[in-house]
């Protein structure tokens, strides 16, 4: 079966600045300050990197380390908005993506919400908080991941130094693998973080610990095996622990920003680093503004400190021993010292483009792309992207109706790279029961994949030959650079009913196939994309492009625009299309328009043709400025008339009741 690997075609005047703007967002995009090795510049870190993710969706430091930390990948996505859901699923045994949206207010004040191995707790954008409770980590924890979450407001009046209480915003007790990223924790009644005994590989990152006593503390042990990173943290309007680290084996500081300490005039307990014990800590370009003893290493403890500002700064400077090289355990990037507080200010703490867009892992987190579909929750209400590895997956994908916002990305550098491929006729179950890839639900987006049928009809007998590598029912799909491999009826765009409008987009991608293979009800626009018409052998008649079934009140079906079609049959044996009516459904009248697409020689001179009694002059068959070997203006060739041009564009297919455009901002829209 041929394939054309991903190729756009080209556009006037395009061509260089889409490859200049692809390069350039790889470049941008290809690291983050916790993944990539070697230092950055002040210009990095104030400019370029300002307007780039600066987060990834993998924890860096200690807690990648030995088996990494995944937290509950591989597990069902749940979305929670009240106590009772979010207790049920952070203590179940089994792994889960919990997504947190909206306030939870725990009952009673400061009660324990315990977090068991194998959970990812994340908050929707910025709406996630857990008020009046502490998030819990019994003894013999493993692989957690807690991000973008507020945490606040259990503290007891009058209690500063929270000797009543211990309502830590998080609090665990020798556990192992856990990553704390972009929360804020403020105004609770004992420690805002508390990493206690003998934890280990844990990373805290891009945190906002704010208007408290005691920030962050770490150890109570006599052994020393904690390994802990902790960067581009917020450290702001609180008086110690920030942090203070006993008896920790590895402790990695760096790019955190300390100010506006809490001023009480205490000369001991009011400070910003701490080594204890036999602690070995390094610090590197932090930033201390207003802070009374900034840095400060026991007897016993080594401490080395590198390329850190101190501004407005009194007290202990303390630094000593060798500690250890980080570079030796996994690879960082620093930015510059003097970056720091614009960085850490805008980039810590909850973001809105957090807990928004799930990532779920094939096949790395979910062994097939169906568990992971199988993770989704019904109604899901956030997009969930399901991230594909280069490979040939031989199984049929579904996605049911209920299951939206999805986005199937491939992650090759080609489209070819990642195959959803499957063998079945439609003599096992018709269109449904032949699909290689069903999507029945509404805004699903697929992208750099391949999807093909490989069905081999020469050595098969059966009644029913056709095989979809495709079908969609759901309304407003997007396929971008992929391909759909197959013969007859490789691609089916539909819909739930006759009546019912749905929508497709495809642009830059390739479709092969011979017998009606591109077919449907949907309102389906392909721009910029390859068609090729396979040769079935004939000198007279080897296909049919399209089959459309619109709707006759749906005024758009099928529009082929800015395309090419390509075809190694003979000249004068290809149709662009004939008129399907399912079951001989009088309301369904064909609306096809090939625009602007060029044609090859295989193309026949009159190139619509009747179907099961239907003739295609009855249709709504048309083209507008076709050209090439194959285009010509004949009696048997209808021609969208100049003045009706203007209601035949992409935007009109695709606009609907909603204005839905895919197509926006896209080169020559």
């Amino acid at each position: 079966m041929t394939h054309l690997r991903s190729k756009r075609l080209p556009h006037k005047g395009r061509a260089l600045a889409a490859v200049t703007a692809l390069i350039a967002s790889f470049v941008v995009g290809a690291f983050t300050p916790a993944e990539a090795a070697g230092p950055a510049t002040a210009a990095d870190a104030t400019a370029g990197y300002g307007a780039a993710p600066r987060w990834s969706d993998r924890p860096h430091g200690f807690a990648s380390l030995d088996g990494g930390t995944t937290g509950g990948a591989g597990g069902k996505v749940v979305t929670v908005t009240d106590q009772a859901s979010l207790v049920r699923y952070a203590s179940a045994e089994e792994p889960y993506v919990i997504r947190v949206k909206g306030a939870i207010d725990v009952e009673p004040f400061g009660s324990d919400v315990v977090v068991t191995s194998n959970k990812t707790l994340i908050g929707v954008g910025d709406t996630g908080e857990i008020v009046h409770g502490e998030l819990h980590l019994n003894p013999g924890t493993s692989n957690v991941i807690i991000r973008n979450l507020t945490i606040r407001d259990s503290y007891v009046e009058g209690d500063w130094d929270g000797k009543t209480t211990d309502f830590d915003a998080i609090q665990m007790d020798t556990v192992d693998h856990v990553w704390i990223d972009h929360n804020r924790f403020e105004h609770m009644g004992d420690g805002l973080l508390d990493i206690r005994k003998d934890s280990r590989y844990v990373t805290v990152s891009h945190n906002q610990f704010r208007n408290h006593n005691k920030a962050l503390g770490i150890g109570w042990t006599t052994n020393v095996q904690t390994e802990i990173t902790i960067d581009h943290n917020w450290f702001t309007g609180t008086k110690q622990r920030n942090p203070s680290a006993d008896n920790c084996a590895y402790a990695h500081l760096y790019n955190n920003y300390l100010s506006a300490q809490v001023s009480d005039g205490d000369p001991v307990w009011t400070y910003g680093n701490w080594a204890r014990g036999r602690t070995r800590m390094v610090i590197e370009n932090s930033y201390y503004d207003g802070v009374q003893h900034p840095y400060q290493a026991d007897a016993t403890a080594e401490l080395t400190q590198r390329g850190s500002i101190l501004k407005n700064v009194t007290g202990r400077q303390e630094a000593w021993g060798t500690a250890f090289d980080p570079r030796d355990f996994y690879s960082y990037r620093l930015d510059p010292a003097a970056a720091v507080p614009a960085l850490v200010t805008r980039f810590s703490g909850p973001q809105k483009s957090l807990g928004t867009n799930t990532v779920l892992n094939v096949p790395g987190d979910y062994a097939t792309v169906q568990a992971a579909v199988d993770a989704v929750p019904a109604g899901n209400d956030g997009t969930v992207t399901i991230r594909i590895a280069p490979g040939t997956y031989r199984a049929k994908v579904l996605i049911p109706a209920n299951k939206p916002n999805l986005v199937l990305q491939g992650t090759g550098q080609d489209r070819s790279d990642t195959v959803i491929v499957f063998d079945t006729p439609a003599a096992n179950g018709g269109s449904n029961g032949s699909a290689t890839v069903r999507i029945l639900a509404s805004d699903v987006t697929a992208r750099n994949l391949t999807f093909s049928n490989d069905f081999d009809e020469a050595a098969h007998e059966v009644n029913g030959e056709q095989a979809l590598a495709m079908k969609t029912t759901g309304d407003r799909i997007v396929f971008e650079n992929t391909a759909f491999l197959g013969n007859q009826d490789t691609l089916m765009t539909d819909s739930p009913k006759l009546d019912v409008i749905s929508r497709v987009y495809i642009r830059d991608s390739y479709i092969e196939g011979d017998v009606d293979f591109i077919y449907g009800r949907a309102t389906t626009v392909i721009e910029r994309s390859l068609i090729k018409a396979l040769s079935r052998g004939s000198d007279s008649n080897n296909g049919y492009i399209t089959a459309a079934s619109t709707w006759k009140e749906n005024p758009y079906g099928f529009l082929i625009t800015r395309s090419k079609v390509v075809s190694d049959a003979p000249a004068g044996t290809y149709h662009l299309g004939r008129p399907w009516h399912p079951g001989g459904e009088p309301n369904a009248i064909a609306q096809v328009l090939f625009r602007e697409t060029e044609l090859p020689a295989a193309i026949k001179s009159s190139p619509w043709t009747d179907m099961s009694g239907f003739s295609w002059k009855d249709a709504r068959f048309t083209e507008y400025r076709t050209y090439g070997p194959g285009a010509g203006v004949t009696a048997d060739r209808p021609q969208l008339e100049r003045s009706d041009a203007s209601a035949y564009t992409v935007t009109k297919y695709l606009a609907g009741t909603d204005g839905w455009a895919p197509h926006r901002g896209r080169a020559g829209h």
